[in-house]
């Protein structure tokens, strides 16, 4: 049960990582609602940072969703399985964060946890 809170919780991250993206364009002169996507180009510093990891978060979902559902077909009730969808959403957390903070080594570092995570995920069937 908890893989799939795993996945609600990743794929709410694609809104809770939008937020700190509005809060910088509120700030900016007030959400452009007309042409958001023409203000984000503008923002710098942290709403720039903000905005990045929150295209990142979209880019790395699909990933992490698609080795979820293949490790539920392949193993279901795995720990293992289970064990890897907690430290994604954990190292999705951390990378959010030092993208924030402009924690550029430790990101990379989380990001690329999350990246070899989902492998795995993937790459169940290969040894299950």
């Amino acid at each position: 049960m908890l893989i799939y809170a795993c996945l609600v919780f990743a794929a709410l991250m694609l809104v809770f990582t939008k937020m700190p993206v509005v809060w910088a364009q509120q700030r900016a002169g007030g959400y452009d609602n007309h042409d958001p996507r023409a203000q984000q180009r503008t923002l710098e510093g942290i709403g720039a940072r903000a905005l990045a990891a929150h295209h990142n978060s979209i880019e790395a979902f699909p990933v992490f969703a698609t080795g979820v559902l293949v490790s539920i077909i392949v193993a279901p009730g795995a720990p293992l399985a289970t064990t890897l969808a907690v430290i994604f959403v954990l190292a999705r957390l951390g990378y959010w964060a030092c993208y924030l903070a402009n924690i550029a080594l430790l990101r990379s570092l989380l990001w690329g946890v999350g990246f070899i995570v989902s492998i795995m995920l993937m790459a169940m069937p290969l040894w299950m």
